[in-house]
């Protein structure tokens, strides 16, 4: 059983969908999805496969990654109404949700890159659980960067990590391992520290912009390679002031994201 299977199964259980089941008969009908704002379309694909597995019939009319306008149609469902009815509240969590990271993705990418045309927007770890992978594709979408899937597919060496290692042993030991080090420092001489000892990426956690900029000025003058990622309390409003960064990271895309406006309206019922 994969996601979307369980997905289902959440919320229709065994025993269905008692209103549709008490309301209809085997009525067919036509429906379709529209958006209700401007957005960055994503979901789409999620959402027709939840049809899918209902037995619908679905056209995209506009694809992941295209901008849609308010009041624009995006799929048409075919099938039994029960079914459609069945999977319209999972199909617009899909679209809604992953809609707001990749639209806000996108506008924050517009904007930092008019400063710096080689930033790099991040997500982070802080999704939602079960559904990090849609929230990461999501960011994708926007044209930004997934960051670690989870704990097993990068190595970043954070400050609780720290607490139980000096800095320098712990990046000689992460090197071994012959993948990207990142690791997360506070200070500029943590930083001048990570720079002399090779990481790969060096994350500047919960610096003001001035701060940050001089950490990432004397780390790259050790090691010109080095990647500047910062992080911490980046937000879209202050955002623009760390473009001199190669990467910008902030949980924002997926904890504090406002989901955009879509509807399933039914068109016909024969």
């Amino acid at each position: 059983m994969d996601d979307i299977d369980l997905f289902l199964k959440e919320d229709l259980d065994e025993k269905g969908d008692i209103t549709s089941e008490a309301l209809l008969k085997d009525e067919e009908g036509i429906a379709y999805i529209k958006a209700n704002e401007n957005c960055i379309l994503a979901g789409a694909e999620e959402a027709r496969e939840v049809f899918k597995r209902l037995g619908c019939g679905v056209s995209l009319i506009k694809k992941d990654g295209e901008e849609v306008k308010a009041g624009e149609k995006i799929m048409e469902i075919k099938g039994k109404m029960k079914n459609i009815l069945a999977g319209e509240r999972l199909a617009l969590n899909f679209i809604c949700r992953m809609s707001g990271i990749a639209t806000l993705t996108h506008e924050l990418t517009k904007m930092c890159r008019k400063k710096n045309p080689n930033v790099t927007i991040a997500a982070t770890r802080k999704t939602t659980p079960g559904f990090r992978k849609y929230e990461k594709k999501a960011v994708k979408i926007g044209g930004g960067y997934p960051h670690r899937m989870g704990l097993y597919d990068g190595v970043l060496i954070k400050d609780n990590h720290l607490a139980c290692i000096s800095l320098r042993e712990a990046i000689r030991k992460a090197k071994k391992l012959g993948v990207e080090v990142e690791v997360e420092v506070e200070s500029v001489e943590d930083a001048v520290i990570a720079a002399e000892e090779g990481a790969d990426v060096i994350m500047l956690d919960n610096m003001p912009p001035a701060k940050a900029k001089l950490a990432a000025t004397k780390a790259k003058e050790i090691n010109p390679e080095v990647k500047i990622e910062v992080s911490g309390g980046i937000t879209p409003e202050n955002i623009a002031n760390y473009t001199f960064a190669d990467r910008i990271s902030l949980g924002w895309l997926t904890h504090s994201v406002k989901s955009k406006d879509f509807s399933l309206e039914v068109e016909k019922v024969f």
